[in-house]
């Protein structure tokens, strides 16, 4: 993510069960071994959000959406696999209204308690059984505001809609575990009235219309967190073709020029998404693409899976901006395919995608990698950590600007052979899945054959300026 306001332009299962136990939210036992999952993931950044007990393998998505009466209808089949024998499990959902759950066919009991919607089926969920739910829903969804962290959810536009939003937005258009740590895939149907476009994260599966409504169909494939999900509803002009033999989908609101500067820094897409390849491995998705909006609610640009999704406010100057597309393709691989198991290690995705933004200023000419270091060290404030920043410091300056600071001090620190040799195979180790700061520097120290933890530790969390490597 990106915000316009920033000083600097902006083992799933294995995972879950830890963050439970790490939480100490353990559930009580029932009689018959089988016990309640926990209704928290128990990541102190996002309160309430994520569910303990299972894993998602699979969302298979089929939402009606009615633009004049804001009303959303929902039909969501959920894969997973249970991690616990389980007697009942949480679904986060937040403010639509459920008609029927059934759990492998059989009717399950449900009811609301906040935003979330818990589940009992029929029969209890043995551990390592793999399950299907199905939730049929409906109502005016609702975005998510925070105090802190902004707001992100669905939102109700002149023209259609926008589901978007970080560190969660999911759970306002359908029913999901909303925590980066279980990924999973996603197929994704969305009916609208003909003459909109209804575009979504992956691969197009093509649109047919009957009686005055067209169904668009998307495939994202390769394992997704929640929040990168995203549903864009509006009159778009929307340019499709294939690059490096994959699909490629870029859309822009028709109310804007054709050759303005939203449209020309989309088609740099694939360019820019080469050149990063060149530097952090081959592209992780089946498809590439993006998005730009004009609503002003949108007051950022998001990584959102193969489709990044670009606010307004990175355009007004008139003129093209490819570091923010360079910025939300490097959360392709910095992010969303290695994506964080848990939101204090934030850094992971950001430092790394503003670190992008300064390889691409030099390769295009601009100021080189190095010079952006020593202007960014001169201006930082030392006091703010980027490693567990505190969640009003999810999106501050210490996390992009002090997280791209580390990353090149830590190419300063092993050389470039082995620096680039880091990344590389960071994202090919880890592709898919989910990691931590520790193991990037495990890796790191594997890789350069140094003690790197000094290192770590001085530019993520130091309170004083470090020595220059």
């Amino acid at each position: 993510m990106r915000r316009t306001s920033a000083p600097v332009r902006p083992g799933l299962a294995v995972a879950v069960a830890a963050a439970v136990v790490l939480a100490g939210c353990l559930p009580s036992r029932d009689d018959d071994g089988f016990h309640p999952g926990a209704a928290d993931i128990g990541d102190p950044y996002v309160p309430g959000a994520g569910n303990g007990g299972y894993d998602v393998d699979n969302y298979r998505l089929a939402v009606d959406y009615d633009p004049p009466g804001d009303r959303l209808s929902g039909r969501a089949v959920v894969t997973a696999t249970a991690t616990e024998p389980l007697s009942r499990f949480n679904l986060d959902l937040v403010g639509l209204d459920v008609t029927a759950v059934t759990v492998d066919d059989a009717r399950a009991e449900h009811h609301r308690d906040g935003d979330e919607l818990v589940v009992t089926p029929e029969r209890g969920l043995a551990r390592g059984s793999r399950f299907t739910v199905e939730v049929t829903y409906a109502g005016v969804p609702t975005a998510r505001p925070d105090g802190q962290l902004g707001s992100g959810g669905f939102l109700h536009t002149e023209d259609g809609a926008i589901a978007l939003g970080q560190p969660y937005s999911a759970a306002t258009w359908f029913p999901v575990n909303d925590h980066p740590s279980d990924k999973a895939t996603y197929e994704i149907e969305v009916t609208v009235p003909d003459g909109l476009e209804a575009l979504s994260n992956g691969v197009p599966g093509g649109r047919t219309s009957a009686g005055g409504r067209t169904t668009w169909r998307w495939a994202e494939r390769t394992p997704m967190a929640s929040y990168l999900s995203t549903l864009v509803i509006g009159d778009y002009r929307v340019t499709t073709g294939t690059h490096a033999g994959k699909p490629i989908v870029t859309a822009v609101p028709e109310r804007l020029a054709a050759t303005g500067p939203e449209a020309s820094s989309l088609a740099r897409t694939a360019e820019i998404a080469d050149f990063l390849a060149g530097r952090f491995g081959p592209y992780p998705f089946e498809s590439y693409g993006g998005i730009a909006v004009t609503d002003p609610r949108v007051g950022y640009a998001l990584e959102t899976q193969s489709r990044p999704v670009y606010g307004p406010g990175f355009f007004r100057s008139g003129q093209p901006n490819l570091g923010v597309v360079t910025h939300e393709l490097a959360h392709q691989w910095f992010g969303n395919s290695v994506a964080v198991a848990r939101w204090r290690d934030i850094w992971l995705n950001e430092g790394f995608a503003t670190y992008a933004e300064w390889l691409w200023e030099e390769h295009d000419g601009g100021r080189t990698a190095q010079r952006n270091f020593e202007l960014r060290y001169a201006m930082t404030d030392w006091s703010r950590p980027t490693l567990d920043p505190g969640r009003g410091q999810l999106f501050g300056s210490a996390v992009y600007t002090r997280g791209a600071l580390a990353v090149h001090a830590l190419r300063r620190t092993v050389g470039d052979d082995a620096f680039f040799t880091i990344l590389r195979t960071w994202t090919a180790e880890r592709r898919g899945g989910n990691a931590t700061t520790d193991d990037l520097v495990a890796l790191a120290e594997r890789v350069s054959g140094k003690d790197l933890r000094p290192l770590f530790d001085a530019w993520l969390t130091g309170r004083t300026a470090p020595t220059l490597p």
